[in-house]
C-alpha cells in the first residue's frame, strides 16, 4: 500500500504504517552514521545535552557526496543499519520516531521499536543520485568537524522509502522469505 506522510512523525502515523507499505515522506529528516552516533552516545554517557531533540524525528542513515552545482546535496543513499544498532535503542527511548537505512536490525533494536511505537524504513541502496533529487535543502546541523558524518538537517519531498519494521515487530526482512519458500 502506498502511503505519504509527513516529518516529524506521529505516533498516530507509525501505528498504521505496516511492514511492506511503500512510503512518501515529506518534510523533515536528520542524517546521522556512526561518527555521529558515537558523538551523541559519549555526549549521553557525560549527561551531556544532544544536538537535536528527537522526539518524532527520522534519522536517515547516509553520508551525502559532496553537492553538485545547483543542488542542496549529492548522492544521498542509505548505508547499512546494524553499525548503528549498539546506539539506537537509547535513542529510541528518547524518543525518536523512526529510522531510514538499509539492511537487518538486531533484536534489541527490534524491541525498542515496538516498546517505542517507532518503524525502521528502508531506502533502496544503489539509487542514491535518485534520492538526492527528493531533497530540497540541506545544512548541517551539528558535528561540522565530521564532514559528511555530521548531522544533517534535510527538507525531503516525496522521499521514498518502505517499511521494513513496523511499530508491532513485524519484519518484513523475515515475512518475505517466508512467503518466498511457502511459494515454491
Amino acid at each position: 500500500m502506498e502511503k505519504y506522510i509527513t516529518s516529524p512523525i506521529e505516533k498516530d502515523c507509525v501505528k498504521d504504517l505496516k511492514a511492506g507499505d511503500y512510503v512518501y515522506i515529506t518534510g523533515i529528516i536528520y542524517t546521522a552514521r556512526d561518527a555521529a552516533h558515537q558523538r551523541m552516545y559519549d555526549t549521553l554517557q557525560k549527561k551531556g545535552v544532544l544536538p537535536v531533540d528527537w522526539r518524532g524525528q527520522i534519522i536517515y542513515y547516509m553520508g551525502p557526496s559532496p553537492a553538485r552545482e545547483g543542488r542542496p546535496i549529492g548522492s544521498a543513499g542509505p548505508t547499512t543499519a546494524s553499525r548503528m544498532d549498539k546506539y539506537t535503542p537509547q535513542l529510541l527511548d528518547m524518543g525518536l520516531g523512526a529510522m531510514i537505512g538499509k539492511g537487518k536490525r538486531n533484536q534489541e533494536v527490534i524491541e525498542a521499536i515496538i516498546r517505542n511505537h517507532s518503524v525502521y524504513f528502508a531506502a533502496i541502496g544503489g539509487a542514491g543520485a535518485l534520492l538526492s533529487k527528493c531533497i530540497t535543502n540541506s545544512e548541517v546541523v551539528a558535528y561540522d568537524d565530521l564532514g559528511t558524518e555530521a548531522i544533517r538537517k534535510l527538507t525531503v519531498e516525496n522521499f521514498p522509502v518502505i517499511v521494513v519494521i513496523d511499530s508491532e515487530g513485524n519484519n518484513l526482512y523475515e515475512t518475505i522469505v517466508k512467503e518466498y519458500c511457502t511459494s515454491l
